[in-house]
């Protein structure tokens, strides 16, 4: 079935007579595209199958989000969100409020403890909440904070602190998301509508989880607003050979949705928790075990792991967020000589930022945790920050950088990365190092896969406003009106 979407305005050519184009679809690919300012506006009766009236409306490709943990995402948005609170003593006392309620176990997230001069202890939460399970996950997810109930109930009961992070976290947090299929699969059919209506077309799912069983099933069940890439974790990548899984790879029987990702290694952990591995000791712990952070992956054993992946197919996805973390991931890449991506990318060298472009790996950034991180990078990564989130060096060293959100710790909008990127601000503070800004264009292309192009599939947004012309909070605000995969409408409020 033929479709043409008339009338759609191309972003930034607003004064420009051609600037109306009309788009003809076929079997999900643009197979025309009519410069109507040249050819004369075509009436209904010329245009073959149906049609989409955009009045002018602006046209961008489809956009992805480069790393998601998509499950936990689903559930997140059903958490109690502890963000807007700046000490310990708030959370405690949101904590005693759903305890009095009789509300039963509370389980929160977003909570930021780099901002606070003490670390969670269960002792806090215990004063409130007596025999009631409190879960406070953080708002990176490389940390959890447990009242002594939530420990007995996790097996961990006589831990020191009741403060748990990475490795540890992760445990806890994959028994939190352990919902029934039914109940996972209503959590992420309310997440993809949600994440369609954001003009959001595809994912990069980082679950972690056995993807591949979990899509299917999500797919044959009707979720099919978005295209998804699933990670595959070292505890599965033997299965993950054994079945011939191979990066780029099409599953069958899901109607071209779903496709193998990439082997996805967390090397370090992350800034929030103080955890991310940097060459410089984070302030205040001197002398401490981990005072330059963690790493959670020796080298060798990365080298290892990552020739082992790329021989059966398998491309790398590399987290690692502190400079020595990057330098190491770097090497590994050298050492292998193997495609793939670091994931966040956060803190950089100079040297390594050349290095990404001579070695061909992709840096899979979120601009939005540069704006969350702006004060904890100014106090954590003090005489480094300008190496912190460096956009505009990436890109100007030849780097491709390919936008995310790494949902849930920041929400599920192409539209805020783009607003960061390109204004590297939020709020209305000033810019958070401005130098490292890039244009709308280059935000644009981070974030999508395809062009407004014939040939291209039809991935396809509307939107109401120009997103080369518009303001930050325009951007960030972004009225989607259209979304299409493969030219098949999955949001539309035209």
């Amino acid at each position: 079935m033929t479709l043409t979407l008339l009338n759609a305005r191309i972003p930034g050519e607003r004064s420009l007579i051609g600037a109306l184009i009309n788009v003809v679809i076929d079997d999900g690919v643009i197979r025309g595209i009519d410069f109507v300012g040249a050819t004369g506006v075509i009436s209904l009766t010329e245009v073959e199958g149906d049609t989409i009236d955009l009045g002018g409306r602006y046209i961008v490709p489809g956009l992805w989000d480069n790393h998601v943990h998509f499950s936990n995402w689903a559930q997140a948005r059903r958490r109690y969100d502890v963000s807007a609170s700046n000490s310990l003593e708030q959370i405690v006392g949101i904590v005693r409020q759903w305890v009095d309620a009789g509300k039963g176990p509370f389980l929160g997230a977003k909570f930021l403890a780099n901002r606070w001069p003490v670390q969670p202890h269960f002792s806090a939460l215990d004063d409130v909440s007596g025999d009631t399970p409190v879960y406070v996950l953080s708002a990176d997810l490389h940390s959890v904070w447990l009242n002594s109930a939530a420990l007995a109930e996790q097996g961990k009961a006589g831990h020191a602190t009741g403060y748990l992070v990475e490795q540890d976290a992760f445990d806890v947090m994959m028994v939190l998301g352990n919902v029934s299929a039914a109940e996972g699969d209503a959590f992420a059919a309310d997440a993809a509508r949600a994440a369609a209506a954001r003009g959001i077309v595809g994912i990069v799912d980082f679950e972690m989880d056995w993807n591949v069983a979990t899509w299917r099933r999500r797919i044959a069940n009707g979720i099919n607003q978005l295209r998804v890439e699933f990670g595959i974790y070292t505890s599965d990548i033997d299965r993950a050979i054994e079945m011939g899984l191979r990066t780029g790879d099409t599953i069958a029987s899901t109607d071209g949705l779903l496709r193998v990702g990439s082997h996805k290694i967390i090397s370090d952990g992350s800034l929030g928790s103080r955890t991310a591995f940097c060459y410089a000791e984070y302030p205040g712990m001197a002398g401490q075990p981990h005072a330059h952070g963690v790493l959670n992956v020796a080298y060798s054993d990365l080298v290892s792991i990552m020739a082992k992946s790329w021989a059966a197919g398998l491309s790398l996805a590399v987290h690692a967020i502190g400079d020595r973390a990057n330098t190491l991931a770097l090497d590994a890449f050298e050492a292998v000589h193997c495609e793939g991506s670091i994931e966040h990318a956060q803190l950089l060298t100079y040297a390594d930022i050349a290095r990404f472009a001579e070695l061909g790996v992709r840096a899979s950034v979120q601009p939005e945790h540069a704006m969350d991180d702006r004060e904890s990078a100014d106090s954590l990564w003090a005489g480094s920050a300008s190496e912190a989130y460096p956009f505009r060096d990436l890109l100007t060293a030849g780097v491709t950088l390919s936008f995310g959100s790494d949902a849930p710790v920041a929400p599920l909008d192409p539209w805020f990365a783009i607003a960061s990127a390109v204004e590297r601000t939020r709020g209305g503070l000033p810019p958070w190092h401005p130098e490292q800004r890039i244009a709308p264009e280059a935000a644009l292309a981070a974030s999508a896969r395809s062009r407004i192009a014939v040939g291209e599939p039809a991935d396809i947004v509307i939107i109401d406003y120009d997103p080369l012309l518009s303001s930050v909070d325009e951007l960030r605000n972004m009225p989607v009106m259209l979304t299409m995969v493969a030219g098949r409408v999955t949001h539309s409020v035209l």
